[in-house]
């Protein structure tokens, strides 16, 4: 393949430090690059020897949008997010043309409830999903959950509580109901605790007014792989089938830290 048409170089036109160790960074859009909300895409910055590194970003902004969003953490001894760091406006990110990744609604059928759970930087594809309007009048109800240690790290919160889009009907937007939980201290109107114990104890549910079932509710994860992997057992348990191709199930997850499947 020529590499030239598998990826190529896009200017950043914003760049957000949330905390001194999260940040969303926007680019513009390769022409030849589509993707289904949910999914991600390599990201690649040249290395002081002249190759090239590469890390798997989910796309924060909708499959419609004219640019690109993502949403990072800074890993003090990373090879990658360091320098993604120092890059300003103007700067050229690498981008692949190709998306991956099977967090996506395709994977459910039927359903009238969708149950979004995510820590961290893992809240990036449920954004994705909720700016693309297929979400919206395939369900009811939305429910965002969003785990983190402390509630400066509760990044996008002002969107998830008044969510709008230009490609949204306002007449839907209240059906996305938006569940942060802090782990490491506590904060007026937020939950307390990991995911899996507030699903455990009933809480979530109760916060939410309604019950988890696996008729209606579908339920995607994504988070750091501990989470994900406890998460899993926990609904597994209850229930809940993994959703694969062949067979549909209630229930998709995704590691927040996922392999690279490019050049």
């Amino acid at each position: 393949m020529d590499v030239q048409k598998k990826y190529s170089q896009q200017r950043i036109t914003d760049i957000r430090f949330w905390t001194p160790s999260l940040l969303s960074i926007k680019t513009e859009r390769p022409a030849a690059l589509q993707f289904i909300a949910g999914q991600f895409v390599p990201l690649g910055l040249p290395k002081e020897d002249g190759s090239l590194i590469w890390r798997a970003y989910s796309f924060v902004s909708g499959p419609t949008d004219d640019h690109l969003e993502f949403y990072s953490i800074i890993a003090p001894d990373g090879e990658f997010s360091p320098q993604l760091a120092t890059l300003k406006v103007g700067d050229m990110l690498l981008v692949e043309h190709n998306a991956y990744g099977f967090l996506t609604l395709e994977r459910f059928t039927g359903g009238q409830d969708l149950w979004m759970m995510a820590t961290g930087t893992g809240l990036a594809p449920f954004i994705s999903i909720l700016r693309d309007p297929i979400v919206w009048s395939r369900f009811q109800h939305i429910f965002i959950v969003h785990s983190a240690r402390h509630a400066q790290d509760l990044t996008y919160a002002d969107l998830l509580t008044h969510f709008q889009h230009d490609k949204i009907d306002p007449v839907h937007l209240g059906k996305l109901h938006y569940i942060p939980t802090l782990t490491r201290e506590e904060a007026p109107g937020m939950l307390h605790g990991r995911i899996t114990t507030l699903l455990s104890n009933g809480v979530l549910e109760r916060t939410a007014k309604t019950t988890l079932n696996h008729e209606n509710s579908r339920i995607m994860v994504c988070g750091n792989p501990e989470m994900v992997k406890d998460t899993r057992k926990l609904l597994t348990k209850a229930g809940y089938t993994v959703s694969r191709t062949a067979t549909p199930g209630p229930l998709v997850l995704e590691n927040q830290w996922k392999p690279i499947a490019t050049a």
